[in-house]
């Protein structure tokens, strides 16, 4: 369909170019939309199109993506030079595929859910609405994120793929751009903070032409998150935390600089690991580990383990922990979609406010006296 667009567009060059009244299409910032924490991405309005800029599609990315978004009704109007742009995107998306499940709240957030026709790994998913929609073959499988099945994504014809990458190095997603649908790489999981990833919404929000409704829920999980980083400050007690488990002979932990860190920081808890710093996670031994967390008062995400039961049969020396011992340990993994994916990897990410207060609740239950944890469960 953007072919069949820009075709038209040159067709209307040659033509205006024999009509004195013919101006071309001069590039100049009207309104460049306000991002209070995101830093990867940004959303510049011009007199008949916006561009949306990927500054950081990945980390240490040295290249930047620049797209124009062009309403429908302004295709006929106006005509860009394809060679400044990685992608021209009809806007409002009408058919989309994405790539990663942290990527389909947003699209039910702002109401276009209905827009998703395929995903690589559905049974991933665990929101109940897009899982009806893939039960009723309304959302393609398109086999594995690093290899997608290029035969069946060009045979729904999506106008635009989000993708994600760790470098830039993605064959599928070259094979795709190559048959005229325009890949966009979603940066929002390198961002540095909670809020930061989850203004990503306003990423989607110009793809729909939803921006204003994108600010509105933005705004919304901003002020719960920060009603909730002011509540917790009230908590007479700042109970030490661990975090992570074994997996091979490496315990892996989140660094001090870290977006789950920093949850940890404004739900006013003592994370044992806060001072620390760097790139990804820690990793450490168990008895770097042990020394530093045996007396911890609580311990989450164990990894994938869902009951004391599994966490001792990985490791007898997991039961040493005081919060072994008190049955304090907490997990996302025990709340899981209909096919087993994981709602925590999901939804997390969009909804920072509810990690928090989760965690608020399970540090500090007196704070939120009246709030079910959405994600956390303690084992089985």
């Amino acid at each position: 369909m953007i072919s069949r667009y820009l075709f038209l567009g040159v067709c209307l060059l040659l033509f205006n170019c024999k009509n004195k009244d013919y101006q071309p299409v001069t590039i100049t910032d009207v309104f460049k939309v306000p991002l209070s924490y995101a830093e990867g991405f940004e959303i510049t309005h011009h007199e008949n199109f916006s561009t949306l800029t990927i500054n950081s599609p990945w980390p240490n990315a040295e290249k930047t993506y620049r797209y124009a978004l062009v309403h429908k009704n302004m295709l006929p109007k106006i005509t860009l030079n394809n060679d400044e742009f990685d992608g021209i995107i009809t806007i409002p998306v009408k058919k989309i595929v994405v790539t990663s499940t942290t990527h389909i709240p947003a699209l039910e957030l702002l109401g276009v859910e209905k827009s998703l026709v395929g995903f690589p790994g559905t049974d991933y998913i665990s929101s109940e609405k897009t899982r009806f929609r893939v039960d009723k073959g309304k959302v393609r499988e398109l086999g594995k994120n690093e290899g997608i099945n290029t035969e069946v994504l060009l045979e729904i014809q999506p106008e635009v793929v989000i993708g994600f990458g760790i470098d830039g190095n993605n064959k599928t997603f070259e094979t795709i751009k190559k048959s005229g649908i325009p890949v966009i790489y979603n940066g929002d999981w390198i961002e540095h903070s909670p809020l930061a990833k989850a203004e990503w919404i306003k990423f989607f929000g110009v793809l729909f032409n939803k921006r204003q409704k994108a600010d509105s829920i933005f705004n919304t999980i901003e002020k719960n998150y920060l009603e909730a980083k002011s509540i917790a400050l009230d908590a007479k007690s700042k109970p030490s935390v661990l975090s992570g488990a074994m997996h091979k002979d490496i315990w892996y932990l989140p660094n001090g600089t870290s977006t789950e860190a920093e949850i940890l920081k404004d739900a006013n808890v003592n994370y044992l690991w806060a001072d620390t710093k760097g790139n990804g996670s820690l990793s450490l031994n168990f008895e770097v580990v042990f020394d530093k967390a045996k007396n911890a008062d609580i311990w989450i995400n164990p990894s994938y383990y869902t009951s004391y039961e599994a966490l001792e049969s990985a490791n007898q020396h997991y039961t040493k922990f005081d919060a072994y011992k008190s049955k304090s340990i907490y997990t996302f993994a025990n709340t899981t979609g209909s096919t087993g994916g994981v709602l925590y990897y999901e939804l997390g990410i969009a909804r920072p406010d509810l990690v928090l207060k989760d965690i608020i609740k399970i540090c500090h239950p007196d704070l939120l006296a009246d709030y079910k944890p959405y994600f956390y469960k303690p084992l089985h």
